[in-house]
């Protein structure tokens, strides 16, 4: 039996593109069911990978990395690469499918899923038992875990982001790459990303992916108050949140909105500055590694929930922090 994992390219910078943070914890993770051997798909980066995607394969121990020349997969079609991991399944022979909690990872998972008639698990955090395999997972926002069984083979499963630390295989492999043939048909590709668009400046919307996030309420003050969160965001590598009342203020845009009608997180930290902690918001960030909470007032929700509590105003507690810290 082998494990087949659904891989996503990082955010393309400057240097060559990799594998992203939640495809080498999810590899990790593979690495926890009982299968003989991990094989990975790659679907949206056409072509064959760099130097530095292969050398993470490597590290992690994948068995071989199956790709797709098909130009028409470049833009995501969550049904067209369902196709291609579908048929990576079939060239692998893999018992157990599994991909990043990610937006894309769940949605095509749940395609091959259907098409095998099979139960999926999203938000695993946890192998409870190997065989048959039931694992724990993250429902309600994260403020309950459940346990599940998977019998049904293929075994379907997403990882929630941060569950487990990226870690190398005790054993490298030496990856090798196999070409993945799949005829799509028209509508296969009826939904799809049609275009893309640059963020716009300040844009701290990848909140699914930080292991770090601050996370600012109505506390803050006002919509031109958010510089001393943005430097410790900046400082820590992470990224800005907010509360939902301060986007219906109008001080920050939805996209950066923590909560049950924003962005679920699970950072290794979550700084809530500010934030009264009402269930809403709660439901957003509860799977947090570390919640600490900056705010006036000591009684409340989120300072008597979260780990760590410090009792201030955050325009004093921050840049405190920032000294610190010290030079980046």
């Amino acid at each position: 039996m082998s494990v087949l994992v659904l891989v996503e390219p990082e955010d393309p910078g400057q240097g060559e593109v990799g594998l992203s943070l939640v495809s080498e914890e999810t590899l990790t993770f593979a690495r926890e069911l009982p299968g003989d051997a991990v094989d990975a798909v790659l679907v949206g980066q056409v072509g064959r990978p760099g130097e530095k995607m292969l050398a993470q394969c490597r590290e992690q121990g994948v068995r071989s990395l199956l790709v797709t020349t098909d130009a028409r997969l470049e833009r995501y079609a969550a049904l067209a690469w369902a196709r291609v991991v579908d048929a990576a399944l079939e060239v692998s022979g893999a018992a157990y499918l599994l991909a990043g909690g990610t937006p894309r990872g769940n949605e095509v998972l749940a395609h091959v899923a259907a098409v095998h008639d099979v139960p999926m698990a999203a938000n695993v955090v946890q192998v409870v038992q190997p065989e048959p395999l039931e694992v724990e997972r993250q429902v309600v926002g994260g403020a309950v875990l459940e346990r599940v069984g998977l019998g049904g083979r293929p075994a379907v499963a997403s990882v929630a982001g941060h569950a487990v630390e990226p870690a190398p295989s005790a054993v490298p492999a030496r990856t090798t790459m196999e070409e993945v043939e799949v005829e799509l048909i028209p509508a296969d590709l009826v939904a799809q990303v049609q275009r893309t668009e640059a963020r716009e400046a300040g844009d701290t919307s990848a909140l699914t992916g930080a292991s770090v996030v601050v996370g600012v309420g109505r506390g803050v003050g006002g919509p031109d108050r958010f510089g001393d969160a943005e430097a410790v965001a900046a400082r820590l590598g992470g990224a800005v949140g907010v509360s939902r009342v301060v986007t219906s203020l109008g001080w920050r845009p939805h996209h950066e909105q923590v909560g049950q009608t924003g962005s679920r997180i699970s950072p290794d930290l979550y700084l809530a500055c500010g934030i009264s902690g009402a269930i809403q918001h709660w439901a957003g960030c509860s799977s947090s590694r570390t919640i600490v909470a900056v705010n006036t007032d000591d009684q409340a929700p989120m300072v008597t929930k979260a780990r760590y509590a410090v009792i201030g105003d955050m325009h004093e507690v921050l840049p405190a922090l920032l000294d610190e810290l010290g030079p980046h």
